[in-house]
Formats: structure tokens, C-alpha cells, sequence
């Protein structure tokens, strides 16, 4: 399997096992969801709905696979999308930590771009 169809299915079971453990522990009102297009390499993980009379509408994370890196655009999670990855053997010069400005990223242990 090539690098590019690994890392998809890579970030696509770990989003999918992270949905499902919210799943478990459902806020009453608020759908959790994936929206995934693999033929452009994005994947989001959504909340929709209402809560307290308020809408619920944003990304938990945002991840876009581009020029053999995954990009992280937003991350909201406790541990942070990054470590799952590298825990799961990717190195860090393959993750972009995006929400970081271009000059900060210079400054993790990630890739800058």
C-alpha cells in the first residue's frame, strides 16, 4: 500500500474510533459526525445541534492530507490528533501543525510546512 492511501486510512480509523468513544457519551441534541473526502484528502470530525438554546455548529478537528503530509488545520482534542499520529508511527516531519502561523511552526517539532 502506498504511503498516501496508508496515512488516509491511518487518520480516517483514528477520527472514527474518537467519534465513537463521544458517541458513547452523547450530549443530548448535538450530532457527532465524520465528513470525509478522501479524493481531496480532507476529514473533519463535526458538531451539530443545539444546546442551552444555543447552536452547536464547528469542527473538533480538521485534517487535510496534502503533499504526503497531514495537515492539521483545527484540533480540539484533549491529546491532540498530532499524538495519536505519532504514536501510530508516523514522524513528525510528516505532520503539519497548521493552526500554528508559519513562523511558530518553525518552532515545534513538526514540520513547518
Amino acid at each position: 500500500m502506498d504511503k498516501l492511501k496508508e496515512y488516509a486510512e491511518l487518520l480516517k480509523r483514528i477520527l472514527t474510533e474518537q467519534v465513537e468513544l463521544c458517541r458513547r457519551q452523547p450530549v443530548p441534541d448535538v450530532e457527532t459526525f465524520l465528513v470525509i473526502n478522501e479524493e481531496q484528502g480532507d476529514y473533519i470530525w463535526m458538531n451539530v445541534g443545539w444546546q442551552n438554546e444555543e447552536r452547536v455548529c464547528g469542527m473538533t478537528v480538521y485534517v487535510r492530507i496534502r503533499n504526503g503530509k497531514f495537515w492539521i488545520e483545527e484540533d480540539w482534542t484533549e491529546d491532540g490528533i498530532a499524538t495519536d499520529l505519532v504514536r501510530e508511527g508516523v514522524p513528525k516531519e510528516d505532520i503539519v501543525l497548521a493552526f500554528h502561523d508559519p513562523e511558530t511552526r518553525k518552532d515545534t517539532d513538526f514540520a513547518a510546512a
